[in-house]
């Protein structure tokens, strides 16, 4: 199972439930005080997973680390190329 599939699957059980709450599906009669919560649950949510996917980024960011052994490697291939071209007669 891939991971989407299992995203989709947390999202279709939480809607489910939520929407049995709110309708009355279940006939469970909820107070007032949940109901005022339930109501506005998926925009909480959703601004609860977009603040965690920014600081997220943010934090990916803000450590993401360098490879400086690969930057060298990169720079001496493109010495090599440089040279091999300027022997083929193309100027830089």
């Amino acid at each position: 199972m891939t991971k989407l599939t299992q995203w989709l699957w947390g999202l279709v059980i939480l809607g489910s439930t939520w929407a049995a709450l709110t309708m009355g599906a279940l006939g469970l009669e909820l107070p007032s005080s949940c109901q005022e919560v339930l109501w506005p649950l998926p925009a909480y949510l959703l601004v609860s997973a977009g603040c965690y996917a920014l600081g997220t980024v943010g934090y990916r960011v803000a450590t993401f680390h360098d490879c400086e052994d690969a930057a060298r490697e990169l720079q001496n291939q493109i010495q090599e190329a440089r040279a091999d071209l300027a022997r083929k007669g193309l100027r830089f």
